[in-house]
């Protein structure tokens, strides 16, 4: 028996066709699902993670990340409110690993320098609230802990309770990037009225 679509006729088809149409079709809803799924570039990731952690620190009470007993001052007579706290930060990382964007994000590890900006005190003489930290981004507003040394704990032994392996060593000899730094003390010194 001979077919009556023969090698030149394939293109008659129907049966070619309706393939071709199903293929032509799962190509572009791939497309749109891929468009419209929300992701997230690393660098992009990495600076969402920090203005978060920053204005997280900023806005919180400073008694949530003290250090070494450290306190902020107290309103002094004639001013309208408590001093502005200024931060800088600086991420090691996050958990899980692979997030695509801010909200998957579940937990960040990082190190804060805080200064409490009162009126015409210089940085040299301001309160700070400094080390490395752990927020809980799945809470409202985000979680701080901070490492603190206790009567029957060091602070390097509770450090290496708190972080995980691959950050631990990170967290004992870093401090902020000279970038980070330099825009700490100019947001400081504009705060303090400087």
């Amino acid at each position: 028996m001979i077919s009556r679509v023969g090698v030149g006729g394939w293109y008659r088809s129907h049966v070619v066709w309706i393939e071709v149409c199903l293929l032509a079709a799962s190509i572009g809803v791939a497309a749109v699902v891929t468009a419209t799924t929300p992701k997230t570039d690393r660098a992009v990731l990495h600076q969402e993670i920090l203005t978060r952690m920053r204005t997280t620190l900023e806005q919180a009470d400073p008694a949530q990340h003290q250090h070494a007993g450290h306190t902020a001052a107290q309103v002094p007579a004639g001013e309208q409110g408590a001093p502005a706290i200024v931060c800088g930060v600086h991420v090691y990382g996050y958990e899980p690993a692979g997030a695509a964007t801010l909200a998957d994000v579940a937990t960040v590890y990082g190190f804060h320098l805080c200064g409490v900006a009162e009126q015409k005190r210089h940085w040299d003489g301001a309160v700070k609230l400094v080390g490395p930290v752990i927020m809980d981004m799945t809470t409202r507003p985000p979680g701080i802990q901070v490492v603190e040394a206790a009567a029957d704990v060091r602070f390097v032994d509770r450090l290496r309770e708190m972080f995980p392996d691959k950050y631990e060593e990170l967290a004992l000899r870093e401090a902020l990037p000279p970038s980070e730094m330099a825009d700490l003390r100019r947001r400081y010194d504009a705060a303090a009225g400087l």
